[in-house]
C-alpha cells in the first residue's frame, strides 16, 4: 500500500468514526428529546443557569439568530425559559426549568453509553493510548492551524 493510499485511507476511516458516533449520539438524544446543539447548550447552563442569549452563542460560536431559534425550541420542549435582565430589559437571560435539570442524568447516561459502545473490547492500555493519539491529532492540526493564522497576518 502507498502512503497516499495509507494517507487517504486513515483520513476517511476518522471522518467515518466521528460520522458513526454522531449519528448514533443523535439517535439516542432524540429518543429524549434533544436535538443538535441541545446538548452544548444544555452542559453550559448546568454550570451557570442564567446566561444571556449572547453568551451563550458567544461560548457555543454560533450565530445570535441560531441561538434564538433553539432556545426558542427548548423552551418549546419545556427545558429553558427566557426572562428579561432584571437590570437591562433588551437582554434575555436563558434558564434550566426543572425538566431542564432533570434531563441532566439522562444526557450523562447516553454518553456513558455511547464511550461503553464505541470503546467495547479495547484494554484500558488501548483507551489509555487512542485517548494520548487521538489528543495529539488534535494538537498537531491545532498547531498548523496557527501556523496557518500567523502566516496571513
Amino acid at each position: 500500500m502507498s502512503d497516499f493510499s495509507e494517507n487517504e485511507h486513515l483520513e476517511r476511516l476518522l471522518r467515518q468514526v466521528a460520522h458513526i458516533h454522531f449519528k448514533r449520539t443523535h439517535m439516542y438524544l432524540e429518543k429524549i428529546g434533544l436535538y443538535k446543539g441541545q446538548p452544548r447548550l444544555l452542559r453550559l447552563l448546568w454550570v451557570q443557569d442564567g446566561r444571556t442569549q449572547k453568551e451563550l452563542a458567544e461560548e457555543m460560536n454560533i450565530q445570535p439568530a441560531t441561538i434564538t431559534k433553539m432556545v426558542r425550541r427548548m423552551q418549546n420542549a419545556g427545558f429553558v425559559v427566557r426572562k428579561s435582565d432584571l437590570e437591562d430589559m433588551r437582554v434575555s437571560r436563558i434558564f434550566l426549568t426543572d425538566s431542564g435539570r432533570q434531563i441532566r442524568k439522562e444526557v450523562e447516561n447516553i454518553h456513558q453509553t455511547l464511550y461503553e459502545e464505541s470503546l467495547k473490547d479495547f484494554t484500558v492500555e488501548e483507551k489509555v493510548l487512542l485517548r494520548r493519539f487521538l489528543m495529539q491529532i488534535k494538537e498537531n492540526l491545532l498547531g498548523a492551524m496557527g501556523k496557518q493564522q500567523n502566516a496571513k497576518h
